[in-house]
């Protein structure tokens, strides 16, 4: 049994946002059903790896060991059955444009009068209120508007997204903590309540230190310059004979053995790298007096070295290193099981770890409207009616 064991979550999110914050709690024990367009489903399922191999890495990572029914929410009908479904239910979750479920009458003041302690958890691009909240975005736009693009990278660069869907996963994160504290506190007081995150919020909440700097200052940090703006240490990534590693900071006591290796010796007498803390200028020219000799040992010989040093390091991964990599592997962030055919299968894991209600990943995303039929039956409908809704097009 999950910690999430008996929670029932209707998900009627799209592509990331919405769909990751349900895998997370499908992950936790929950039952989620996932709500999808007739026809068309979540467009995660229309974005294939390529157009020579259609399978669809967005949708499988987001939605693996959920139940899937299609409803059209617009159909009266089918609002009806969505308003059903939900009076089942502990969570909603939806990540549409705001006023999207409102002017379908199914606000969270509507659903919560026949459900009262439903937690109503929303996402958004930009935040529930204010000029601009209602226009559409994704995660890019989220990245873009809460300054994350624009600290990637070196100076005289133009701004670089990073390269994966990071503020629709942050945006997901919150919204799962959120639905996490209500169920806590419904417990206490047996009310639901509406939960708003958003792509923009969760962008400034990650980078809350940096903001900070910003605030105190009025100084914008700036650019990671291959380190970080406010870390000016040997804090970055250097080349080796056969691909990067990452220093993580080098304390002053270590500082000698590290020039030794390095075979620069003489740094340890250079004024200039005497302080804890360096200007980026500093730290730029440290790491390009450090370039020759790390550039001439492998990556594992100087893992191997820094080990020896304790300093703190990391190589610097690709994907299929890192799923190699036994750190990974071992702690099954990366897990094979198997899918619905008893075939094996490697998927993401969840990366938290329960000691007495551990967390369950499941292997294989729904086919679109898999279970509608069988949840229609459980709602109380019979098979005349589930025709009849057919006909009507609302499922």
């Amino acid at each position: 049994m999950g910690a999430l064991d008996g929670i029932r979550v209707v998900d009627v999110g799209l592509l990331v946002q919405g769909p990751q914050a349900g895998q997370t709690l499908k992950d936790l024990g929950a039952e989620v059903i996932k709500v999808e367009l007739p026809g068309m489903g979540d467009m995660a399922r229309w974005i294939p790896i390529s157009m020579e191999d259609f399978r669809t890495p967005y949708f499988e990572a987001c939605n693996r060991g959920k139940k899937s029914i299609t409803i059209d929410l617009r159909v009266p009908e089918g609002a009806d059955i969505f308003r059903k479904l939900v009076d089942t239910a502990d969570v909603l979750v939806a990540n549409f444009k705001p006023g999207t479920l409102e002017a379908w009458g199914l606000s969270y003041e509507e659903l919560s009068q026949t459900n009262p302690g439903l937690i109503y958890a929303m996402g958004s691009t930009f935040g529930p209120e204010g000029k601009g909240a209602d226009r559409e975005g994704a995660d890019l736009a989220g990245q873009a508007a809460g300054g994350l693009i624009s600290t990637t990278g070196s100076d005289g660069e133009p701004p670089t997204p990073v390269g994966a869907t990071i503020a629709d996963h942050i945006g997901s994160m919150n919204m799962t903590v959120g639905i996490l504290a209500a169920l806590v506190s419904r417990n206490e007081n047996g009310k639901g309540q509406r939960i708003d995150v958003s792509l923009l919020g969760g962008q400034i909440y990650a980078q809350a230190s940096e903001y900070t700097a910003y605030l105190m200052t009025g100084e914008i940090p700036g650019r990671s310059n291959g380190g970080h703006p406010l870390l000016p240490m040997a804090y970055g990534v250097l080349e080796t004979a056969d691909g990067h590693i990452a220093l993580v900071g080098v304390l002053p006591d270590k500082r000698e053995a590290l020039y030794q290796a390095a075979g620069v010796p003489e740094l340890i007498h250079d004024d200039r790298f005497a302080p804890i803390i360096y200007t980026t200028e500093i730290r730029q020219e440290l790491f390009r007096l450090l370039a020759d000799g790390f550039r001439s040992k492998t990556t594992d010989e100087w893992a191997s070295i820094l080990d020896e040093m304790e300093v703190r390091y990391a190589p610097v991964n690709d994907y299929a290193q890192a799923a190699a990599d036994p750190l990974v592997t071992t702690n099954n962030y990366i897990v094979e099981l198997e899918d619905f055919n008893g075939e094996k299968k490697k998927v993401v894991g969840s990366p938290i770890r329960m000691s007495e209600t551990p967390t369950a990943p499941s292997a294989s995303a729904p086919e679109l409207g898999q279970h509608t039929e069988e949840i229609l039956i459980e709602l109380g409908y019979t098979w005349d009616e589930i025709g009849e809704l057919r006909d009507l097009q609302a499922i």
